[in-house]
């Protein structure tokens, strides 16, 4: 790897010094230990995740990017916010409603929380529809894409929308007047809406004045008008705007005063007692269904909509006017994603890439001979997740594999993945999978996906009740001569062949005997009984994983209290984990180097004079989805490399199985520490994290080369001859 792509840490520093100043080596000096439970000492989460949505909306504001592609982080933060509504919000409401609150370390109260939400909700949801209107969609009909309004239909386009609507749209559309045995009808978590405000007398006299129209949800919401009535370019239209357009003709003989768009969105987390389940499949499925109805937590409403029409909405769903957002676009924004898909513009998009094969792999016939002399350390997405795919499906084929064992989180009922899983159980092999049929939002799929194994002939498992199985894990058992012999994948995100492509994690292929006993041991704990097994190799939570990255942050926190060299480097997706950032302050104050890399929440205060002076924190957004969890400890010079399915988060340390795993080997360490080194080097992507919670984009100096780590991954691996340089 060349040396202006990985630099000493002084350079480093030098680099982003506008930024943030480097840290110092010693504490300032203080009259008493600080207090580091102190509540300023710590960030709420849910404004900390609030802060990482924010950041993917500036990203639709950047020029460099396609607009395509500005257009999908717009459309990221509007899911994103839907699902930060549908969980956060709402667990904070149901606090208060049951009178249970919970305070966490930054000592802020549900009540105080959900103000500050607001406040910020508003603003930021106000600003992505300036967004849209101002930047995004001028810029999409500059280049010929354009969602044309009703204002602006030609007459060609009037008669082929009114045509539409007669034969697509009326046939399927169920208008509802309201009246005594017409009450409001129950809305769907999310769905399409129309409140009409009509004037006139219907065939049974009734006079109501107001009627509900929901939107078909099997009708797309975005409609690509035909070539030859689109007068050039590709144009489409909103299925909001055909059903306001003809809202007449849904009530024959009245006259519509006006027609406003909304959606509520409802509470969409799941409560299951594991003391009251006996069957966890059934359970979850009835759940699913209610999860369409929960309690209402927010009501978005088209800008022009009457202040007597808001108030009724706010009154039928409980709702406040601060749980209101008056929006000038469509209120289903994430609908819009079809714009990206169904255009044929790829100029219009990042420039697509083929993910590499390591050299190991690339014309190898027989994978278990490479694993088997070497451990295979991969890249997602600059490599290929197609080795952990063929390795399945060559066990699946191979008459020598006897059993295999897979963990799914993640992975979609019809995936490859699963095909080769279903391959090998109908081929007579011993094939059990760990299925966590409580994957949020991924529920449904899993339980289709169990369903279809189990048919194969497959030995499903739901994992533990009461505890979320999220490690990443595949364990191959094979007969080669006399012996068996085990092959193991482990990685730090899903098996997910879609996801592989979206999302940065890292895979670890090998046959290392003691860590595929390990492997073997945690599936026996998962699918059967018994007292906790001793790992060798693997960290495991519940148990081991916390416990040993605590030991790791003291011994590091030792040596720098005796004077010698000690440094972290921790690359996650949050830290909210109150216990683990004490550790980190502690190191900090006596002097420990201390580098977080964390995509989302992060609930430690960096550069805190005295107590987190020596701790960085940067955020990577991207092309990709900054995804894999990397452990670093300089350990006295005999380096610590550990990759986990698990964040620095309560619920992955203390409710999860999840695994951390040893990287050895020079080779495989050296590559992980320059990976490392490229993310503490980029200074175009990077969001650096002030000691007041706030986040300020990293920018080159003007005798600086910008750095994008992302960038220079997709050139190193992808790019000709970059998997030999990596």
């Amino acid at each position: 790897m060349s040396t202006d792509v990985v630099r000493t840490s002084a350079e480093r520093d030098a680099a982003i010094t506008e930024q943030v100043p480097a840290a110092p080596v010693q504490a300032p000096a203080a009259s008493a230990a600080p207090d580091l439970n102190d509540p300023a000492l710590y960030i709420n989460r849910e404004l900390s995740q609030l802060q990482f949505n924010i950041r993917v909306l500036e990203q639709a504001l950047d020029e460099s990017k396609p607009i395509l592609e500005r257009l999908k982080f717009l459309l990221i933060f509007s899911s994103n916010m839907d699902e930060f509504f549908e969980i956060r919000v709402a667990g904070l409401k149901s606090q208060i409603a049951f009178d249970h609150e919970i305070v966490g370390s930054d000592g802020v109260a549900p009540r105080k929380a959900l103000a500050e939400i607001s406040e910020i909700t508003h603003k930021q949801i106000e600003r992505q529809y300036a967004i849209l209107n101002d930047n995004i969609l001028p810029e999409l009909a500059r280049n010929g894409i354009r969602i044309v309004r009703r204002n602006e239909w030609s007459h060609k386009q009037k008669m082929w929308v009114r045509r539409y609507f007669r034969h697509e749209v009326a046939p399927l559309v169920t208008p509802i007047g309201l009246d005594p045995t017409h009450p409001f009808p129950l809305l769907v978590n999310k769905s399409l809406n129309f409140i009409v405000q009509l004037e006139g007398t219907d065939a049974f006299g009734r006079d109501s004045g107001l009627a509900i129209v929901p939107a078909p949800r099997v009708l797309p919401r975005l409609i690509r008008l035909p070539d030859d009535v689109s007068e050039g370019g590709e144009n489409f239209v909103l299925l909001s705007s055909i059903i306001h357009a003809h809202t007449e003709e849904l009530f024959p003989g009245m006259s519509v005063r006006g027609c406003y768009q909304f959606r509520l969105t409802r509470n969409a987390d799941l409560t299951i007692d594991p003391e009251d389940v006996e069957d966890l499949a059934r359970a979850l499925r009835g759940e699913l269904y209610s999860r369409r109805f929960g309690d209402a937590v927010r009501l978005e409403v088209a800008d022009n909509c009457p202040s007597e029409l808001t108030d009724y909405l706010l009154r039928q769903f409980g709702l406040t006017a601060a749980e209101m957002y008056e929006v000038n676009g469509p209120v289903n924004l994430a609908r819009l994603f079809g714009l990206i898909t169904k255009t044929l513009r790829p100029e219009l998009q990042y420039p697509t890439f083929t993910p590499s094969i390591p050299k190991a792999l690339k014309k190898a016939e027989d994978l278990f001979q490479v694993v088997g002399r070497q451990d295979v350390l991969l890249l997602h997405p600059y490599e290929s997740f197609a080795p952990v795919v063929d390795l399945l499906h060559q066990a699946a084929k191979d008459p020598s594999v006897l059993a295999i064992k897979q963990t799914l989180y993640r992975s979609g009922a019809n995936s490859e993945i699963v095909d080769a899983l279903v391959d090998a159980a109908r081929s007579g092999k011993e094939v059990t999978v760990v299925i966590e049929l409580r994957a949020r939002f991924d529920e449904e799929s899993n339980l289709t996906l169990a369903s279809r194994l189990q048919q194969a002939g497959a030995m499903v498992i739901y994992g533990v009740v009461g505890v979320k199985t999220h490690a990443k894990l595949m364990l191959i058992q094979r007969r080669e001569g006399e012996e068996l012999v085990r092959y193991a994948h482990l990685g730090t995100g899903n098996y997910h062949t879609g996801n592989a492509r979206l999302y940065t994690d890292y895979s670890l292929l090998t046959s290392d005997q003691a860590l595929c006993e390990d492997v073997h041991k945690l599936f026996s704990q998962l699918t059967g009984m018994g007292k906790l097994l001793q790992m060798k190799k693997l960290l495991h939570a519940p148990f081991t994983l916390k416990k040993t990255l605590l030991e790791l942050i003291a011994r590091e926190t030792a040596h720098a209290a005796a004077g010698k060299p000690a440094q972290i480097i921790i690359k996650v997706n949050a830290v909210t984990d109150a216990k683990m950032i004490r550790a980190l302050y502690k190191a900090s104050i006596a002097g420990v180097r201390i580098d977080l890399i964390v995509r989302g929440m992060c609930c430690l205060r960096p550069g805190v004079p005295g107590i987190s002076h020596n701790i960085r924190v940067r955020s990577i957004v991207g092309r990709f989805l900054e995804h894999s969890r990397v452990y670093w400890f300089l350990n006295g010079g005999d380096e610590k490399f550990y990759l986990a399915s698990a964040d620095l988060m309560e619920r992955n340390l203390d409710r999860r199985v999840e695994t951390g795993f040893p990287v050895e080997g020079k080779k495989l360490q050296s590559r992980l520490k320059k990976e490392l080194e490229l993310y503490l080097s980029d200074n175009s992507s990077t969001w650096v994290l002030h000691p007041d919670g706030r986040y300020s984009r990293s920018r080159p100096g003007a005798s600086q080369t910008p750095r994008n780590v992302q960038t220079q991954l997709l050139e190193k691996i992808c790019g000709s001859g970059a998997s030999a340089d990596m």
